[in-house]
């Protein structure tokens, strides 16, 4: 059943040309847009199912042999972050059509949204699939095209400005990136990552170690670790709701993927793991120190994605099968979480008129089931019990610990110096924007709090069903709670879960499953 593997890249791009056309139906995009993903969703699935059972699946593009030619590569690793993606980006695109709906777009939306986040889509998937380098650049380079595009959306002044940084930035690591290929291609005559496995161990250690020096920049800038990381909390809140949450969640965690590919692949002998838990230890204390300093939710929530990439990255650089098992546990996680943060921010943002803290509060009075939809997700972020979050971080502490070198003491007394921050930093939103008397600003309904404004102008003459539709549209909610469903969920299958990312971790640590697949009779 190989046949699957190219599935979740081609059904996004087909999607994506029949939106194009469908320009002036709107509706007729929303139904392309979701059967595409639900398609993606069902295949990636499956994908997942067969890789458990039956190892990694490979498709040469175009019927050319490797190396000659493109393969496709699912492995355990690349089907669960396949799944994790579809669900997200599905529940993201309801989120997207509820607020254009909500915002009166219904019949006049923006007609290349749909086609350019179905790119944005196959970009992803291409980059999780993707068995050599430069079809890896490819995928990268698929996925930012579409999000040049999607941060800017609505041309303001902010968006043109944060997106240009965005850009200038996401050109400076793809010029990295296509030049560490060239010198790779150069130095072993292939791009083939299973080819390359072998070649590498031939080269001199010092054009090794730049040549992974040159990879782990460009995927580190991606992945923004610090301190490659300024760019994130400046170009992310600006965009449309949606836009921002499917970014927060899933672009980082491509160049995250990448760094967990081809450190285990291409460079096993983990001669730079000391440097790597360095770079964890600074990613999550500066960048939670940057979270609790903020008084905006959005940046406050970029700054603690930041830091919660240093947790993925200390699991790559404990170079153990409990480590790298946590991080791509955390990855999982992540991804549901951060985007069901960013969604609910969304939602307080139509429902406060900001995310400004000074400006909000009461909103656990005024609407209960939006600061369900925030609290949840944010407990899980900060790692309480019994939430993934804990147990993500238990497991890649508990690797720690078993390494039970200096550095890495030092990386788990900073994770959990990180995650109690993490709880502050929470906890203040929800003391300002949740628990504290309302603003002067906020609007607030009819149903019960006492206001009695439910038209938001503070005069008890609006329809309060209608004003509670129209700050909080039900598409939204739905979408939200949908998402935030999903990563509890992953509580309750933590165990199996566990199972899978151990079975992944095994397989990129001993890397025979990996190559044989694509090579089953030996790289040449």
């Amino acid at each position: 059943m190989s046949y699957l593997v190219p599935l979740p890249v081609i059904i996004p791009l087909l999607g994506a040309a029949l939106t194009l056309m469908m320009a002036r139906r709107p509706r007729a995009q929303r139904v392309v847009s979701m059967t595409a993903l639900t398609a993606t969703l069902a295949v990636s699935a499956a994908l997942l199912a067969l890789t458990f059972y039956e190892g990694p699946q490979v498709v040469a593009v175009g019927g050319w042999a490797p190396p000659v030619g493109i393969v496709l590569v699912a492995d355990k690793l690349a089907a669960l972050l396949l799944v994790v993606s579809a669900a997200v980006t599905l529940c993201v695109l309801v989120y997207s059509i509820g607020q254009g709906m909500a915002d009166g777009h219904e019949e006049t939306p923006l007609s290349i949204y749909h086609p350019t986040y179905l790119v944005l889509t196959a970009g992803v998937t291409n980059a999780f699939l993707s068995g050599d380098l430069f079809n890896l650049y490819v995928g990268f380079e698929i996925l930012l095209v579409a999000s040049y595009v999607l941060i800017t959306l609505g041309s303001t002044e902010n968006r043109i400005r944060a997106g240009t940084t965005y850009v200038v930035v996401s050109l400076l690591s793809s010029f990295i990136f296509l030049s560490a290929i060239g010198l790779v291609y150069a130095s072993t005559g292939t791009l083939n990552m299973a080819q390359l496995a072998g070649r590498f161990d031939e080269l001199p250690d010092n054009l090794r170690l730049l040549l992974q020096g040159m990879l782990l920049l460009a995927f580190g800038i991606k992945a923004a670790v610090f301190p490659l990381s300024a760019w994130l909390p400046d170009s992310y809140p600006t965009a449309p709701a949606p836009v921002t949450a499917v970014f927060a969640g899933l672009l980082t965690k491509v160049g995250v993927y990448a760094i967990v590919r081809t450190e285990t692949l291409l460079f096993p002998d983990g001669r730079i793991a000391d440097v790597l838990m360095v770079i964890a230890l600074l990613t999550m204390v500066i960048g939670i120190l940057g979270a609790v300093a903020q008084s905006d939710i959005k940046r406050l929530l970029s700054f603690t994605l930041i830091s919660h990439i240093g947790y993925m990255v200390f699991g790559v650089a404990l170079t153990s099968v409990s480590g790298l098992s946590g991080a791509i546990f955390y990855i999982a996680h992540h991804i549901t979480i951060q985007t069901a943060l960013f969604l609910a921010a969304g939602l307080i943002e139509r429902r406060g008129g900001t995310t400004a803290l000074k400006r909000l509060g009461g909103l656990a009075r005024i609407a209960p089931l939006l600061s369900v939809l925030f609290f949840v997700p944010a407990l899980n972020l900060a790692g309480i019990p019994p939430f993934s979050g804990f147990i993500g971080k238990l497991g890649l502490l508990q690797a720690g610990v078993d390494d039970a070198g200096a550095l890495a003491w030092t990386v788990v007394i900073g994770g959990v110096l990180t995650s109690l921050l993490t709880l502050y930093a929470i906890v203040r939103v929800w003391n300002l924007a949740f628990w504290r008397s309302p603003h002067a600003d906020v609007p607030r309904n009819g149903n019960g709090d006492g206001n009695g404004n439910g038209d938001g102008d503070g005069n008890g003459d609006g329809d309060d069903d209608d004003q509670d539709t129209e700050l909080m549209p039900k598409l939204m909610v739905a979408s939200t709670l949908a998402l935030v469903a999903f990563s509890v969920s992953l509580t309750f299958v933590a165990g199996p879960l566990f199972t899978i990312t151990t079975d992944a971790a095994e397989d990129l640590l001993t890397r025979t499953p990996y190559i044989e697949a694509v090579f089953p009779d030996g790289a040449p």
